[in-house]
């Protein structure tokens, strides 16, 4: 799954009445980005450097194929770190698309079902149904529930496919921020340091400016959480 450019969400167009197309863009902006904690959702694996398990039994994706192709995109949007991680302790990464700002994420070419069996696990939820994506490819948003991770995004597309993300269904200045465990941030960064060829500065000075991050972590606390484990 190797990333050798630098792509920009364009405003969705193209995609007129016909089909949701099979295959979809997940755009990971926590710590999916990294794709070793991807593999995990696929296969029902507990990521290393978690502190607990995910509630219930993982299951993985009923398609546990990895991505043949995963891309670096930057998303209008704003990252945030709030609620409380059941696997990391914790805020928790929400992106917010009606703030002003820019997202960089990790997009990876997946099939309907894996997308959706990805977001059940988010929500702590068996695995096994497709989703309806026709909503939020067409408007940009679908709202399955009030949970964490139960609203859906397309913020773009990219060569003819949709862009799809999962977040919560409130603006960042409505929640109270909580600032990330560092097994959490090392993941993200991972993951953003080498879809988008940042140094470790540069990542870390991402992280630590964003909400609930903020404050908690400075710019040098988090490079010196991503030097751990990791070259750079």
């Amino acid at each position: 799954m190797a990333t050798h450019e630098v792509a920009i969400a364009r405003p969705r167009s193209g995609l007129g009445s016909g089909p949701v197309p099979d295959l979809i863009w997940y755009a990971a902006y926590g710590s999916n980005t990294d794709p070793e904690r991807l593999r995990c959702y696929l296969t029902g694996t507990r990521p290393a450097g978690a502190v607990h398990r995910p509630p219930g039994a993982p299951e993985g994706c009923r398609d546990r194929t990895a991505p043949v192709r995963s891309i670096a995109l930057i998303l209008p949007g704003l990252l945030y770190f709030a609620t409380e991680s059941v696997i990391w302790t914790g805020g928790r990464a929400f992106y917010d698309p009606t703030t002003p700002a820019e997202t960089p994420v990790r997009a990876y070419l997946l099939t309907r079902s894996q997308f959706s069996d990805i977001a059940a696990q988010e929500m702590y939820r068996p695995a096994g149904t497709d989703l309806d994506l026709t909503e939020a490819v067409r408007t940009g948003r679908s709202h399955l529930g009030p949970g964490r991770y139960e609203t859906l995004v397309c913020p773009g597309i990219v060569d003819g496919i949709p862009i799809l993300t999962c977040t919560a269904p409130w603006r960042w200045r409505e929640i109270g921020g909580n600032p990330p465990a560092a097994g959490y941030l090392r993941r993200i960064g991972a993951g953003l340091r080498a879809a988008h060829r940042w140094s470790v500065r540069e990542t870390a000075g991402y992280l630590a400016s964003r909400p609930g991050a903020a404050g908690h972590w400075t710019p040098g606390g988090v490079a010196d959480v991503l030097r751990c484990g990791y070259d750079g």
